[in-house]
């Protein structure tokens, strides 16, 4: 039975698209619809402009029918975590430090889908300024996991995976800091990427830590994550830290390159805290793979137990520099309750920032402080060489790793809320890449009794996405972990 159109993949709804069968007005209205029905009990989105998105829809219509189609991604709504920029649209980061701010200017990644054709649809929610992993921090309220209700669809890109999870888009695009789209992508049965530091450019993202942040796409299947990356992909000069590097076709490397790879099994992601069910499950796949011919080699990463101490050194360092910025003096919030200009710094901040966001500012302030520096952040970032190093050695030896995505998979909304270290180990599996600016996807590889998806982690070699993404496509291929769908 073909699914319905709001959870056909971009391969599939392009094909009609270019046959005429559908139009691009039809199916935006038709995600426009499924977005009204679910949003009341999914709250994936911050904000959506329907009439915008019906005039690019019909942009995208009379392009075609002028024989002028843009490709692949022309027509196709796809959703933003509200943390990258829409020229005349809001950009919150889901905070009230931001709540009226509306965006002067356009993110170069979207520059990119709209060079592409597609159609921008609406602001997702997420956790505030990106800092969380259940999108509990928003200041708009949580989203929930449409294959339960009950339960966070993960962090802090939640809205991007809830509103694809849930059919309100046909794909979107997160942002991770330390596993913000592969985590919410394996609670929700999703594949999500975060590609190589430096592959997308990270111009017109509002900063967490700037030196881990990194655009990526959620999609249903690893073929329209590769469409997606291959729109976006490329060198910015606008982005300091945007890499010069050749964009290969990834979609049509998903056919060339087919493997057997040699793939490492790193000991220290297997061990206690793993759910029994994640654990078996990707055991499966790595069954999977050796049946297929992979290589498979038990590999060690003998520092992975600092990543979760070094990020949230690091990371909070950077943040407290990067929302230096939200003075209530130049835009955003600014406290009505302020008599001086002291008042204005410290009454705006403590009312516009939420309780994560301070707790993560004061960490990080006290960690760039004279006397703390050398003993924390320098420390930290010695021992994230460390943790790149561990990698490129196993490198030497594999062409990708294989790990669980999540130690869990998705817990009830609140149930880890009171306690952050809790909260944090649940991105032990993602923070490492983040450290080393490596590519890393997560794909569906199962459900557990209770019908939650469990995902599978594969970190690549740096700028080798379309090994990764013909890693993962291969699996995917021989299972249909991606064909089921939440009832809503």
């Amino acid at each position: 039975m073909t699914a319905p159109l709001h959870f056909q993949s971009i391969a599939e709804l392009s094909e009609h698209l270019a046959a005429r069968r559908i139009s691009s007005v039809e199916l935006t209205q038709a995600v426009i619809a499924r977005t009204k029905a679910v949003e009341s009990r999914v709250h994936a989105f911050n904000s959506f402009d329907e009439p915008d998105a019906l005039a690019q829809a019909a942009a995208s219509d009379s392009r075609r029918a002028g024989g002028q189609s843009c490709g692949a991604l022309d027509g196709i709504p796809i959703g933003l975590k509200d943390v990258i920029a829409v020229s005349g649209q809001p950009l919150t980061a889901s905070s009230k430090m931001l709540a009226n701010f509306v965006s002067p200017y356009n993110a170069t990644v979207t520059e990119s889908l709209q060079g592409a054709g597609a159609v921008l649809h609406g602001r997702l929610n997420c956790d505030e300024f990106a800092m969380g992993s259940s999108t509990e921090n928003s200041a708009f309220g949580p989203a929930h996991n449409p294959w339960d209700l009950t339960r966070t669809p993960g962090g802090s890109s939640g809205g991007s995976a809830a509103a694809l999870a849930a059919g309100a888009a046909i794909a979107t695009l997160g942002s991770d800091t330390g596993g913000s789209i592969r985590q919410p992508a394996a609670l929700c049965g999703l594949v999500g990427l975060k590609p190589t530091y430096g592959l997308i450019s990270r111009f017109g993202l509002i900063a967490y830590a700037s030196s881990l942040d990194q655009i990526g796409p959620f999609a249903r299947t690893v073929e329209d994550a590769a469409i997606v990356l291959g729109a976006i992909a490329g060198h910015d000069p606008r982005d300091s830290t945007s890499f010069k590097t050749e964009i290969p076709d990834y979609r049509a490397e998903l056919k060339r390159r087919r493997g057997p790879w040699k793939l490492g099994i790193p000991e220290e992601y297997f061990g206690a805290g793993l759910d029994p069910e994640v654990g078996a499950a990707v055991e499966k796949a790595i069954a999977f793979y050796k049946a297929q011919g992979c290589e498979i080699r038990e590999v060690s990463l003998p520092h992975t137990h600092y990543c979760l101490d070094a990020y949230y050194v690091i990371a909070t360092a950077e943040a407290s520099s990067n929302l230096a910025r939200y003075d209530g003096i130049r835009y955003g919030h600014r406290s009505r309750e302020a008599k001086d200009v002291l008042d204005v710094y410290q009454k705006s901040r403590a009312e516009g920032f939420g309780d994560e966001v301070k707790r993560r500012i004061i960490l990080g302030t006290y960690v760039l402080s004279s006397g703390y520096y050398d003993a924390y952040y320098l420390r930290a970032q010695k021992v994230r060489t460390l943790i790149r190093q561990d990698f490129l050695n196993a490198y030497r030896e594999v062409d990708a790793l294989i790990t669980p995505t999540s130690p869990l998979p998705a817990f009830k909304l609140g149930e880890k809320s009171a306690d952050p270290l809790a909260m944090y180990l649940c991105d032990i599996y993602t923070i490492g890449v983040n450290l080393a600016g490596l590519p890393a996807l997560s794909l569906p590889c199962g459900f557990t009794a209770g019908g939650l998806p469990i995902g599978l982690q594969l970190i690549g070699q740096p700028f080798r996405e379309a090994d990764l993404l013909a890693t993962a496509h291969a699996y995917e291929q021989a299972h249909d972990w991606h064909t089921k769908f939440a009832s809503l």
